[in-house]
């Protein structure tokens, strides 16, 4: 695009990653530093020229730096069509897709990407880009894959000002150059330029006016920076495995041409000669094998009668002639030779697993997956690997993502004020962090209860917290406090504390009851209680509960009020005189029982024959 129909908002992009690294102030002195070309560890390419890059490992002999630019970009696209052929092979094609499946899954609400910030208008606008117009759902698996096979994959953003990232084109890792270091003014200025050829023309890249050039927020270059001995590009994932994937392929090819070549079996035919003089035996025997074997073939143009056509070759059989002890036709057959060469293949197999990381269980090569070479503990090994091969990616989206933002209109620490997570790539592996943890806050929660470590403690030496982070979770812990009280009033009590200003229920609200100085006893709020206590202080003295319903017997312990109720003659308490007296005055038992009850005791009493009932 020429300089001078780029908008205001390039320019101020290209300002904005003229420099090795973005970095915001995001509060007091604390910076985010987001480094989107990964100089932190490929270092500046400045003082990090491409001489003897390339050519170190495939060239062999010293060239200019011009001529190693060029050598650089033809020796790429030969390990292209290596990885090509590599593809092709059904081993490492299954490799490739188990990568970019393990790096895309889906977590537990069916996102491949998860945006982390506290501003919910980034989240929706970042949302957006990567799942509506991006749609990394189905995009980023084949982007990853394109990654892992030639080390590169690079993206166009078509940019529009005020609406950011409006589409994404990949472009082959054939077609893209990248540049550093070439500007002596901004050593940090990374340009891209794509050839539409492919690379065939590696040599005129560079001065070819028709090309286009593209700025480096143009552009999205995934690159797995693990070798410096590639930069600046980066290295595939088949690379360790090339050659041998090489040898492999050469050893198996071996034992396909020896099977059909080498493996028949062969017939030995022992034809006896009898008396035959020894100087017309072999006018004999290629008679016989003529006869046997050879097929007569009369050439079209000439008309010669050729015997010749089908003349003997590896597969052919032996005929040899005998004559005296060992006279009479004999047949015999001769096993083909028996190339033992499994073990080779499988030796050469293993070590191109081991360098493409991928284990067996997962490519259907073991049955039995028990003990300590179990799939879930590879799967540690092996989720590791892929967790660094999604920070790789995660990088690269990161910087799309600041593009994007910067072009909306956000800017200082808004546009780092996010990040960006990949789902992990194994549920085990999280299994792994969740049981440290468990055993953390339980070995936490012993210690603490025990007396042994004081809570500081535990914070500093268990979690690795800072007293300052330890005093903001106490603070967080009491807030949470006040959360679970609101809602326990709220279900216990139907009062909402945050609204009405007060609570019910609680122990303190039930010591108000008393009567006392504004409603709480005396002494309640008090430091000091002189000796006795408050004047008044305590239980009060309980009066007398005969007759009354707190009585532990009810409100009519003897039955008097019963009695009364249902007409029944009731005896007063007496004292002991009285009754002395009518003792003395009753003569016998009789009288005694006779004067107790009146005749209307008598007639409502139980002895009464007419209170029995008929039979």
């Amino acid at each position: 695009m020429a300089e001078e129909n780029k908008p205001n908002l390039f320019n101020r992009l290209r300002k904005l990653f003229s420099t090795d690294v973005i970095i915001r102030n995001v509060g007091g002195k604390q910076l985010k530093v987001v480094d989107t070309d990964g100089l932190q560890s490929v270092g500046n390419l400045e003082n990090n020229s491409r001489i003897d890059r390339f050519n170190r490992m495939y060239g062999t002999g010293v060239t200019t730096a011009y001529n190693q630019g060029e050598i650089l970009q033809a020796t790429r696209i030969e390990l292209f069509k290596d990885y090509e052929a590599m593809d092709s092979d059904s081993i490492i094609s299954s490799a490739l897709d188990i990568y970019a499946d393990e790096c895309t899954a889906k977590d537990e609400f069916d996102d491949t990407l998860t945006v982390v910030t506290n501003n919910d208008k980034i989240h929706k606008v970042l949302h957006n880009l990567f799942y509506d117009i991006m749609n990394i759902e189905f995009n980023l698996w084949p982007w990853t894959r394109s990654v892992l096979k030639y080390g590169d994959f690079y993206l166009h953003l078509n940019i529009t000002e005020k609406f950011g990232i409006t589409n994404v084109e990949p472009i082959s890792a054939y077609e893209m150059v990248r540049e550093e270091g070439m500007d002596p003014r901004n050593p940090n200025k990374v340009v891209f330029k794509r050839d539409m050829m492919g690379g065939i023309a590696a040599s005129t890249i560079v001065h070819r006016k028709d090309s286009e050039e593209y700025d480096n927020f143009e552009i999205a270059h995934f690159r797995l920076l693990n070798d410096t001995n590639f930069l600046p590009y980066g290295r595939s994932l088949l690379e360790p495995a090339r050659k041998v994937w090489k040898q492999l392929t050469l050893m198996e090819d071996a034992m396909l041409i020896h099977r059909i070549m080498r493996a028949p079996d062969k017939r030995i035919f022992k034809i006896d000669i009898g008396n035959i003089p020894p100087n017309e035996v072999d006018a004999f025997m290629e008679g016989m094998i003529n006869k046997m074997k050879k097929v007569p073939f009369i050439d079209e143009t000439t008309g010669e009668y050729n015997l010749k056509y089908n003349m003997q070759n590896i597969l052919e059989d032996f005929y040899l002639p005998v004559r005296g002890a060992e006279s009479g036709t004999m047949i015999e057959t001769t096993p083909g030779l028996q190339m033992d060469s499994i073990p080779d293949i499988e030796y050469l197999q293993n070590r191109m697993l081991g360098a493409l990381k991928i284990p067996k269980a997962y490519l259907g090569y073991l049955e039995d997956t028990t003990g300590k070479a179990s799939l879930a503990s590879q799967d540690f090994r092996f989720a590791r690997t892929i967790e660094r091969v999604q920070k790789i990616i995660v990088s690269e989206l990161t910087k799309i993502a600041i593009v994007h933002l910067y072009s909306q209109g956000f800017t200082d620490e808004e546009i780092v004020d996010f990040s960006l997570k990949l789902t992990p790539p194994s549920t085990y592996y999280e299994r792994e962090k969740l049981e440290l943890w468990t055993q953390k806050a339980t070995l936490a929660g012993d210690l603490v209860e025990k007396k042994l470590f004081s809570r500081f403690w535990t914070y500093e030496h268990l979690f690795n917290m800072q007293p300052e982070q330890w005093m903001e979770e106490q603070d967080r812990i009491a807030a949470d406090s006040k959360e679970f009280f609101r809602l326990e009033q709220i279900k216990t009590e139907g009062n909402d504390p945050k609204e009405s200003g007060q609570s019910f229920g609680t122990p303190h609200d039930i010591a108000s009851l008393y009567k006392g100085d504004g409603g709480v006893p005396r002494g309640y709020d008090e430091k000091e209680v002189p000796e006795g206590g408050w004047p008044g202080a305590g239980r009060p003295k309980e009066s007398g509960t005969y007759g009354k319903h707190s009585h532990p017997l009810g409100w009519d312990p003897a039955g008097h009020k019963q009695n009364k109720a249902a007409g029944r003659v009731v005896y007063e308490a007496q004292n002991l005189d009285s009754y002395k007296g009518l003792r003395d005055n009753l003569n016998t038992k009789s009288d005694a029982l006779r004067s107790t009850y009146t005749t209307q005791q008598k007639k409502d009493g139980l002895l009464n024959e007419e209170n029995l009932l008929d039979e």
